[in-house]
């Protein structure tokens, strides 16, 4: 089972260290959530609580992740980093590729490319990019990104983008893809590429999921090998629930340690006292 440390809602300033300390205990990665801002009135429904509010008060800190990788990938060795999750449609496909790109070159091929397709129609708006068709957008964003990641001369002509002759230097190692959300629009999206990013969920939800994709892909004449299933778990804090879920299928857990040990206020002190805990007592070596 890999482990990831979620930064969603820290301060900006911890996550240096809490970056330094994940790679010196041996987590997997890190996971930095995307958004340009958060705006004070909203007609649009927040999709992944019953009441429709955020998650989060107003002024919580949403460091633009592409900035944060590149100076978090020269402080750390070993340490991935994934987008939990990046929404390309809300860019053009030319300036996000050119920022994943560069921050997967400065990591060293660390870089681990969650996206979604976004919830938020009027941030979408404030960005001069259209809600309506963003998912066919993003479907052709990625195809068109990934023929900007390559070698050499490329060309591009789509339905919602064209690009003459040219190229993008540097050029970055291989970016996995992982979509987000938890339709089944968005599970078919997944087993199309390379993982599968949860939300706040049960183990058996997420496991039923699972199981969706597996039958989509083998659908598809494609095996679960080399597949990443990377979620957060409501319900699962035991080695038994965390064996429980990598037989079901889930390789990939997203996690605030510290939550367990000292609650979701803890200190940086006690945020990297926990995370030590956490893999001590989930022996995580193996």
């Amino acid at each position: 089972m890999r482990f990831y440390v979620s930064t969603a809602f820290l301060d900006t300033r911890e996550i240096v260290e809490i970056a330094r300390a994940a790679d010196e205990l041996g987590y997997e990665g890190l996971a930095i959530p995307d958004h340009v801002v958060n705006l004070e009135t909203l007609s649009t429904r927040y999709p992944y609580t019953d009441d429709g509010e955020r998650r989060w008060p107003p002024f919580t800190p949403w460091p633009d992740p592409w900035v944060l990788i590149g100076a978090l990938a020269q402080v750390t060795r070993s340490l991935k980093f994934v987008t939990t999750v990046y929404i390309p449609a809300m860019r053009d496909p030319y300036s996000a590729a050119k920022a994943i790109g560069t921050a997967a070159y400065l990591s060293g091929g660390r870089v681990e490319l969650g996206v979604g397709v976004g919830w938020c129609e009027e941030e979408f708006a404030l960005l001069g990019q259209q809600f309506a068709g963003r998912g066919r957008r993003t479907d052709e964003m990625l195809d068109l990104m990934r023929e900007l990641w390559q070698p050499g001369w490329t060309e591009f002509d789509g339905q919602f983008y064209t690009a003459p002759r040219l190229e993008m230097t540097p050029v970055p190692p291989r970016i996995p893809v992982y979509v987000g959300g938890l339709s089944d629009v968005a599970l078919r999206r997944a087993a199309r590429h390379d993982g599968w990013i949860g939300d706040l969920i049960g183990l058996d939800q997420a496991l039923a999921s699972v199981r969706r994709i597996r039958e989509l892909r083998e659908a598809q004449g494609m095996t679960m090998d080399g597949f990443t299933v990377l979620t957060p778990l409501t319900d699962a804090f035991t080695p038994e629930h965390y064996r429980r879920a990598l037989d079901g299928g889930i390789n990939g857990i997203l996690t605030m340690p510290w939550v367990f040990y000292a609650g979701p206020e803890a200190s940086l002190r006690d945020k990297i006292d926990g995370m030590r805990r956490f893999r001590e007592d989930l022996d995580l070596e193996g």
